[in-house]
């Protein structure tokens, strides 16, 4: 079981894709996002099985991020799902104790480290994100399948780790303390010049770092040397405890991701967000750069 390759290449991947420790999982999706009114948007979000069943690479499993992983109890959109509805949606998917799991999303970004960092609150660490995405290997004349997908289930025990998300009121109380909070969102978003819900601007005390920052032209990361560059720019600190948010917990998990890769030790997600945290009115915002 490989647990200390973050991110996998295309060749590597199909040296692989035979082995029956590896199982890929598509969780292809989409935000979408529509105008409402002056500086308001509205977002909707659906994962892509149609796209997974009109060809996916062979032997993976759909994930819609969706429905599948989810807490359908929670409020707040699309919650990652509590330890027992997780360990059933990964087994169901041929995903075992012992299986490496490479996540796979169009272009190799949000929706597969939303998926990496998943599984890693769960306390399964053999997860890797495919670097490019399906369009890349796609693009690379690899093979690909069609029609739904049949996997023999597995058994998968959630072991969750609590220090990698955190909620609102441990978000709260650590507002002017030691901990970094990264905003991952558009700088738009960021300032509150764009909104989603009845109040825009960010939870104060963050630094924005746009997801957009991580990501290299034509898909994939870029290399963690310019990511590391990036970061010093902005001025983090690995020394110090990190907490990533964005709209819906997807976006945030690039920069986990990233600082995973990058060696930083305490890096959690808030996975309410804005979505939790701008429609609360007991909880302070700031607008505006900074």
């Amino acid at each position: 079981m490989t647990t200390d390759q973050p991110l996998v290449s295309t060749d590597w991947l199909a040296e692989h894709l035979d082995d029956p420790a590896i199982r890929v999982l598509d969780i292809r999706g989409y935000v979408s996002t529509r105008p409402v009114g002056p500086g308001e948007e509205e977002a909707t979000y659906r994962g892509a099985p149609e796209e997974f069943e009109a060809g996916h690479i062979p032997g993976a499993a759909f994930v819609d991020w969706t429905k599948d992983i989810i807490d359908p109890g929670d409020p707040v959109p699309a919650q990652v799902a509590p330890p027992e509805l997780f360990a059933a949606a990964m087994g169901a998917r041929g995903v075992g104790d012992d299986t490496h799991v490479i996540a796979v999303d169009h272009m190799g970004g949000q929706f597969a480290t939303r998926l990496w960092w998943a599984l890693r609150s769960m306390g399964h660490n053999a997860v890797s994100v495919l670097d490019g995405g399906f369009n890349r290997w796609v693009e690379e004349g690899r093979p690909v399948e069609e029609g739904p997908s049949t996997v023999e289930p597995r058994s998968f025990t959630a072991r969750p780790r609590e220090r990698m998300w955190v909620s609102a009121a441990e978000l709260l109380a650590m507002l002017g303390g030691p901990a970094q909070i990264l905003d991952a969102r558009d700088a738009g978003q960021f300032t509150g010049a764009r909104r989603r819900g009845p109040r825009g601007g960010h939870v104060p005390g963050a630094v924005n770092l746009p997801r957009e920052l991580f990501f290299a032209e034509g898909g994939g990361f870029l290399d963690p040397d310019e990511v590391r560059g990036r970061l010093s720019a902005a001025g983090l600190d690995p020394d110090r405890p990190v907490v990533s948010y964005c709209n819906g917990g997807v976006a945030a998990t690039v920069i986990a991701f990233q600082l995973h890769r990058l060696g930083f030790p305490d890096v959690a997600v808030y996975d309410g967000s804005w979505n939790e945290w701008g429609p609360r009115l007991d909880l302070p915002v700031e607008a505006g750069e900074r």
